[in-house]
């Protein structure tokens, strides 16, 4: 799979993306994995939506300054997911450890199609406490972010006190010029109520520079299916940049320039579908903040998205990305 890139696809127009002076904070929580090798064995690694698209991005683009938000404990597992950060050259700067609460857990169940379900534990996790553990130096150093991406999980798992902090926080960033990018990932078991769900993912909505959200969260929270309906809900709140994943179809992008379709990369060789969206937005942003337009953006995003889901579990072996990556040859 290769595909060249000339300079004449560097995107030259301002945009959203050219006001990033500063690291990339992705905030989120990462939890074990544990995914079935044998009748008898479980794999071990750790995932999290945000936290996967932060993994894909830097090993992309690793010239960005990617920086990890969440809250771990200080076992011994808090310790691995560390060292694994550390290893993939992500920065942990707003990273606070606790002693009096640890990693969620979570096992991934795939059918013979690639389609996943999950049994999790997570109830009591460190990472819903991931605002007031940190530091009053951390904090502030929030506000000299270049974007702080985030997600509907990411706020979701949050207990109601700490929630608000977020927002707080969040409306002091963006009044710091930090660009705020979030993907609605809607997943209906982590919210006590539809209602609240939409109470807070508007809210997101309308604090949100850039979009990246699935017409599948659409059809669960709102019962919309139709992608003009999801656009033209979305473009109530003003975002500079919206992208509409359709799953198997075609990415929509919505900006000042106009529209684009964006076909995606097709894979028959589908082993596990866990990570796609994850990887998707980590390229796909790591991209833009490196000055491609949107469309090649979305075509790398798309590439990186259709080989991530070739193996198990949300985080592809490093050599296998890697391998890809300069094939790909953005």
């Amino acid at each position: 799979m290769s595909q060249q890139t000339s300079a004449s696809t560097l995107n030259t127009t301002a945009d959203i993306f050219t006001k990033i002076n500063g690291p990339l904070v992705f905030a989120g929580e990462c939890m074990l994995e544990l995914v079935n090798q044998s009748e008898t064995q479980l794999g071990k690694s750790f995932a999290g939506d945000l936290y996967n698209s932060s993994v894909y991005l830097k090993r992309a683009f690793p010239a960005i300054n990617v920086e990890f938000m969440s809250c771990i404990g200080n076992d011994m597992l808090s310790s691995e997911l560390l060292a694994r950060l550390h290893a993939e050259k992500i920065s942990t700067q707003f990273l606070p450890q606790i002693s009096t609460h640890h990693l969620g857990s979570y096992m991934v169940v795939t059918d013979e199609f690639g389609e996943r379900s999950f049994i999790y534990w997570r109830g009591d996790s460190a990472a819903k406490r991931m605002v007031s553990a940190l530091s009053a130096e951390q904090s502030l150093s929030l506000d000299d972010s270049g974007m702080f991406f985030f997600s509907g999980i990411s706020i979701a798992i949050l207990l109601d006190e700490e929630r608000e902090l977020f927002w707080q926080k969040l409306e002091q960033m963006q009044q710091a010029g930090v660009v705020i990018a979030f993907d609605p990932n809607y997943r209906p078991q982590l919210w006590r109520s539809a209602e609240i769900a939409k109470l807070n993912i508007e809210k997101a909505f309308q604090l949100a520079d850039v979009l990246l959200p699935g017409v599948d969260d659409f059809q669960k929270l709102y019962g919309i299916s139709d992608v003009e309906q999801c656009i033209e809900l979305c473009m109530q709140y003003n975002p500079q940049e919206l992208v509409m994943k359709q799953g198997e179809k075609n990415v929509l992008i919505v900006n000042a320039q106009g529209r684009e379709v964006v076909p995606i990369v097709p894979n028959d060789n589908v082993v596990d579908t866990t990570s796609a969206g994850d990887a998707f937005n980590g390229v796909y942003i790591g991209a833009r903040a490196s000055g491609f337009a949107p469309k090649t953006a979305a075509l790398a995003a798309s590439a990186a998205a259709s080989k991530v889901i070739e193996t198990p579990g949300a985080i592809m072996p490093k050599e296998l990305f890697d391998n890809f990556w300069k094939s790909y040859n953005l």
